[in-house]
């Protein structure tokens, strides 16, 4: 347990924090998995601006790792590009 005033609101500023990177990485999970299950290319095509937004926001904050974000952009780019 800490000891020091210092060292609990350290305590309680990751812990919000911990759960707010937890609900938008969770979010940006749930988005690209409803694009990936999408078929209709004119509604994947709506939807991939905002998913790439999401990922690029996750990225800047350091939720998840630039090269990452960079992976599942190339790879949802991909996925639209190829529906018919």
């Amino acid at each position: 347990m800490a000891n020091h005033k210092s060292a609990e609101k350290r305590i309680r500023q990751s812990e919000k924090r911990r759960l707010h990177n937890r609900y938008y990485a969770k979010t940006t999970r749930n988005a690209l998995k409803a694009l990936r299950n999408t078929t209709d290319k004119a509604a994947a095509q709506e939807l991939l601006p905002k998913v790439t937004a999401m990922l690029d926001k996750l990225a800047k904050r350091n939720i998840i790792h630039k090269n990452k974000a960079a992976n599942l952009k190339s790879s949802i780019q991909k996925h639209v590009n190829a529906l018919q």
